[in-house]
């Protein structure tokens, strides 16, 4: 459903002031352009059009619009993944898009920063604003109460993904003072008058601990409220109880509460002593592919395999186009190839040569290596990724070790996920690797996440929130290779890549580690002005 919310493009804390509805006649976001439209005082006056209002929220996360007024897939259609890898070492900005982002080069006037702003609080203010309006079709009598929570459950679902990118790109990590310093602006209520402009303009940042407590307050509200399962083109794309779970397996993660990942994941079946791992039917019945490349083996097999458990859709009529969807930025031929696969992990000894995702999920033009991941760039209609059951197994197996060294629960995960690529048994992990050394079996996990999520836009996560962490982590953003430099000898599967790196690694304490406030928002927020992160003007 291709719902938007017009609003003012001056800038403000949360810059959507929203005082009209566009809604087509579909269910489906992604069916159709938009067609008639109503004020917000008839938005929530049929069940009909509250539905439409509902789906949306996720046209808002699928293709809010770039600076320009574009579609270039901000904040999830694609964007978030491109930032999230193109902000670590385990892949190539080849130029022109993601260069800034890739060479450490931004600040509070670049688009691809400003964008995922603006774009995150568009999201978080449609959702918002649907919220407001489902517990008032409930005073008149229009939707009952059961149907108002399953739709707040989506609500907030959607807008705890949003402050959990936000947190991010532009805050410290949770574990560099327990969640004490500066997060984001929270907003909850929706921006519909001039009065609440004025307000969200006077709102600063809170904590980051303010923040995560409200996404996880989202996400157990989701997890009550939502369904099980769905059926057909929504199994994937609109959201259920085990998304709400996954999620919260990936912020407890981020915020070393390892016992709270355990105890989630436990929900999705992964307290069992040994593969195969499946979640209960309460909880969407997921399991992992037999082979690594079925999330993706078809474009069909986006939104129908068992592992995908939350994707953004896409469609030949609802896409980021040429200039933003997930396919054609990182495919090659016909797609434009603007991301590749970096020889820094190509090369690295814990990924072996034998691994079948070098072959099932890569391809090289004879100069460079891509991901295969994405396979329509003709016409953009590849979902974007946003958690995968084997996320939510590697969230819990890095807990299970963090907690229990030598963990055999953590052990059975994590060879769940890798077994199933490395068929030698020789390669494959047993108890005997890790004995004695339990930090041996966290940088397997953490060396895992790596290779199974490469071209997901999950590097940047553990980069985050790994910054304090000095055995494991600690790396701020790292030294990457430039496309000029990654010729195709430089490919060399198990043997540590040795050649240039000309974009140096910046410590954490270095600025740049965080994304400015964009200018466009501190000019018109004196509050947030006040409160830009340090370094940026």
């Amino acid at each position: 459903m291709n719902i938007k919310y017009f609003y003012p493009r001056k800038a403000l804390a949360i810059p959507m002031l929203t005082l009209l509805i566009v809604v087509g006649s579909c269910k489906k976001f992604t069916d159709l352009q938009p067609n008639n439209s109503f004020s917000e005082t008839t938005a929530f006056t049929s069940t009909d059009r509250i539905a439409l209002a509902v789906t949306g929220v996720y046209s808002a996360a699928q293709s809010s619009p770039y600076t320009d007024g574009n579609n270039r897939g901000y904040p999830f259609g694609a964007a978030n993944t491109e930032q999230g890898d193109a902000r670590g070492e385990d892949v190539i900005a080849v130029p022109s898009f993601f260069l800034i982002t890739y060479g450490n080069t931004y600040d509070a006037t670049t688009g691809n920063n400003t964008a995922l702003w603006t774009s995150l609080y568009a999201t978080i203010n449609r959702a918002n604003i649907v919220i407001e309006g489902l517990k008032g079709a409930v005073v008149s009598g229009v939707i009952n109460d059961a149907t108002e929570l399953a739709y707040e459950g989506e609500c907030r679902f959607l807008r705890a993904l949003c402050y959990h990118e936000l947190l991010t790109h532009f805050a410290q990590p949770y574990s560099l003072s327990a969640g004490a310093a500066a997060g984001v602006p929270l907003q909850l209520s929706a921006i519909t008058s001039p009065s609440r402009v004025d307000e969200a303009k006077a709102k600063g940042r809170a904590t980051v601990k303010e923040v995560t407590t409200q996404i996880l307050a989202d996400l157990d509200f989701a997890e009550t409220n939502l369904p099980a399962t769905r059926t057909g083109s929504l199994k994937v794309t609109r959201a259920t109880k085990g998304a709400a779970v996954a999620i919260k397996t990936r912020v407890k993660l981020d915020i070393g509460d390892y016992a709270g990942v355990i105890t989630e994941g436990a929900k999705m079946g992964t307290s069992a002593l040994a593969a195969p791992f499946t979640a209960p039917a309460g909880y969407g019945s997921y399991a992992l592919t037999a082979s690594p490349d079925g999330p993706f083996s078809t474009v069909a097999a986006n939104g129908s395999n068992a592992e995908s458990i939350f994707s953004i859709e896409h469609s030949t009529t609802r896409n980021a186009g040429t200039n933003g969807s997930i396919s054609t930025m990182y495919s090659k031929t016909p797609g434009r190839g603007l991301i590749a696969i970096s020889p820094i992990i190509w090369d690295m000894p814990f990924w072996k040569t034998n691994d079948l995702r070098r072959t099932l999920l890569c391809i090289n033009d004879g100069r460079a290596y891509f991901t295969s991941k994405y396979k329509d760039p003709a016409t953009f209609t590849d979902y974007n990724p946003i958690t995968r059951y084997a996320e939510v197994l590697l969230n819990v197996a890095e807990a299970y070790a963090r907690t229990t060294p030598s963990s055999s629960n953590a052990l059975a995960l994590l060879n769940a996920i890798r077994n199933r690529s490395v068929p030698t048994v020789i390669d494959q992990y047993t108890a005997a690797n890790f004995v004695g050394n339990g930090n041996a079996l966290i940088q397997a996990i953490l060396d895992e996440r790596r290779i199974e999520f490469l071209c997901e836009g999950k590097r940047w996560f553990d980069l985050h929130r790994l910054s304090t962490d000095a055995t494991f982590g600690g790396l701020g953003v790292p030294a990457k290779v430039a496309y000029a430099n990654a010729t195709f000898a430089t490919y060399t599967a198990g043997v540590p890549f040795a050649g240039t790196k000309s974009f140096v690694a910046l410590p954490a304490t270095n600025f740049r580690f965080l994304f400015p406030i964009p200018s466009l928002e501190t000019s018109s927020n004196p509050v947030l002005a006040a409160q830009q992160n340090p370094g940026y003007q």
